[in-house]
């Protein structure tokens, strides 16, 4: 989905009138309607431009014309860019870290704060939405079985485009290897400080975990 709006930046058509109550009405009459923040408003809280906004917005309307995304909706979406593998998993974890009022939807405000921090973010910002990611029940923590679930939805997802690599013959032994490394003070789970230390300064690290973009 994240790709999808991605493209809609390249578009070229005139802008939509962005969060009037001309266009929401543009869809089924009697739906529930979700009526984003005012583009302004969006403009400073992310780092996407005024006409840029208006045009993810266009895509996120026709991908989702109520104004909020669901898990299903969101997972089918997510299948689309990923035909050769199981993207049901990744598409779960991808679906908390932006559904961050925990309401069971993506308004279009979480989607473009979250796709701001991953596009045009700096290293700190990418690197604290990938710990959120790690983090599946949203403690502050990974554990080694938060990683191992995450990374094997990644190989779900890619099918036979990956394995782990280098000495490790199976999933558990790649994250047990990096998790080791993570877990600087040995307590048995890493912190956010911990992730963004280590990542930031071996490049291997995070491209093994596929933290920054190779899956979304």
């Amino acid at each position: 989905m994240a790709r999808f709006l991605r493209r809609s930046l390249r578009r070229k058509k005139g802008a939509v009138r962005f969060g009037t109550d001309t266009e929401l009405d543009e869809f089924e009459p009697n739906a529930l309607r979700y009526k984003p923040d005012h583009i302004e408003t969006l403009c400073k809280s992310t780092k996407f431009s005024k006409k840029e906004i208006q045009l993810m917005y266009r895509g996120f309307k026709q991908e989702c014309p109520s104004g909020t995304v669901n898990e299903e909706t969101f997972k089918y979406i997510y299948s689309r860019f990923f035909p050769q593998g199981d993207s049901n998993a990744y598409a779960h974890h991808i679906f908390n870290t932006f559904d961050t009022d925990h309401t069971g939807t993506i308004n279009f405000e979480e989607f473009v704060t979250a796709l701001s921090a991953l596009s045009r973010g700096d290293i700190y910002d990418k690197l604290r939405w990938a710990f959120s990611l790690y983090d599946v029940n949203g403690d502050g923590y990974i554990t080694k079985e938060e990683m191992l679930d995450v990374v094997g939805s990644v190989y779900m997802l890619v099918g036979r485009r990956a394995s782990p690599t280098g000495e490790d013959t199976t999933t558990k032994q790649h994250v047990d290897r990096i998790f080791q490394r993570m877990d600087i003070n040995g307590d048995g789970v890493v912190t956010l400080e911990e992730f963004v230390e280590l990542c930031s300064n071996d490049e291997t690290i995070a491209q093994s975990l596929n933290l920054l973009d190779t899956c979304f």
